[in-house]
């Protein structure tokens, strides 16, 4: 395949100068945001002028854990709570999570309309600089089942201070693609899009799509396609992929392509088979426990990292079964915050919503020995 630069993406190394924990300082100007109106023009481009200016500092992608954050609305009106969104995302960059990602499945991207997806891009990239987080990279959900949406949802990312686009295989006409059909799809995004974009290979939400590794290694060619995230579940795969690009690891830099796991339940195994880390939904509940499984594999401690990988699947399992319905109950449960999903999402009872919390009560108690 073609080089690559040793950097660990096309972005500069800027988090590099900064400190891992930098000193926080107030929400106040976030919290200017909230009280403007959340469809207005106006409120858009007043919000967008900082966020620009920021925007324009390049942001590497690095071995770690990234968290597809989850979006909170008003339970009254279902509007979007961005106060919740915006200190969500600090507390999450506190735990030290490597990178966000927004407009994911547990962002519920498919209930946002255009405005909607921007101003939680927005609204999370602005609260993470105001409280010293401006090096932490944002990847943003932009699969469409058009290549036209999907390069227009690219550009709106980057506007919004997005660094990356994460782009899921169109499905709607599976039945009607030519085998040439995705390739072209993601070359001609690639090819188009303002930010660097991830493959998303996530079968359950694409109509049985799977992309294999030739496909994938392949398109890692492309100079704007630098990563890719594997929520298949496929190991092997993953370690093919990694093995031909030279994935960047938590280790050694690699060639810069990230090659992520997408489930907390195969984070050790990932990094056994040369990935680069995983962007898992679980983090939204604990992400110092996923954080901590890397760390204890990059110190050699393998037998406490597959005890510890033990119970973040456990825990991983009631994020998988009870989905955004039971991460928000949990939330809710044990942070105080968390609120419902939009309609038709149901809303969960006292009985389940004790279900969800007892799912994940072995690994929140693990979670808190780690604050």
């Amino acid at each position: 395949m073609a080089p690559r630069s040793n950097n660990p993406s096309p972005r500069s190394t800027f988090h590099q100068d900064l400190p891992l924990n930098p000193t926080p300082r107030s929400l106040s100007v976030v919290e200017s945001i909230y009280s403007q109106s959340q469809y207005s023009e106006s409120s858009e481009s007043t919000a967008a002028s900082s966020v620009d200016d920021a925007h324009h500092i390049l942001r590497s992608l690095r071995p770690g854990v990234y968290v597809p954050t989850v979006t909170f609305f008003h339970a009254d009106t279902e509007d979007l709570d961005l106060e919740t969104i915006g200190k969500h995302a600090v507390r999450l960059a506190r735990a030290g999570v490597a990178g966000l990602t927004t407009q994911g499945s547990n962002g519920e991207a498919v209930h946002l309309t255009h405005q909607e997806r921007k101003l939680v891009t927005r609204t999370t990239r602005t609260a993470l600089s105001n409280v010293g987080f401006h090096h932490l990279p944002i990847i943003v959900g932009c699969g469409s089942q058009s290549t036209r949406e999907t390069i227009e949802l690219c550009r709106e990312a980057m506007t919004a201070g997005g660094d990356y686009a994460l782009v899921l295989p169109p499905s709607y006409y599976k039945a009607m693609y030519k085998p040439e059909s995705l390739v072209e799809f993601f070359e001609e995004v690639a090819d188009a899009s303002p930010i660097p974009i991830l493959i998303y290979n996530y079968p359950g939400a694409v109509a049985g799509i799977d992309i294999d590794s030739d496909v994938i290694t392949e398109l890692a060619k492309h100079p704007n396609i630098v990563g890719c995230k594997l929520t298949c579940g496929n190991t092997g795969k993953l370690g093919r992929i990694a093995s031909s690009v030279d994935a960047t690891t938590p280790s050694r830099d690699g060639s810069g392509f990230m090659c992520m796991g997408g489930s907390a339940d195969f984070t050790l195994q990932t990094l056994v088979v040369g990935g680069s880390g995983i962007i898992c939904g679980l983090g939204n509940i604990a992400p110092r426990a996923c954080i901590k499984i890397i760390d204890l594999y990059k110190a050699g401690k393998l037998e406490e990292a597959k005890q510890l990988q033990a119970i973040v699947a456990r825990g991983d399992w009631a994020a998988i079964s009870g989905g955004i319905v039971g991460t928000k109950s949990a939330l809710q449960t044990y942070y105080g915050y968390g609120g419902f999903a939009r309609k038709p999402l149901p809303r969960p009872d006292e009985e389940e919503s004790a279900k969800y919390a007892f799912g994940f009560k072995e690994l929140v108690e693990v979670e808190n020995t780690l604050s």
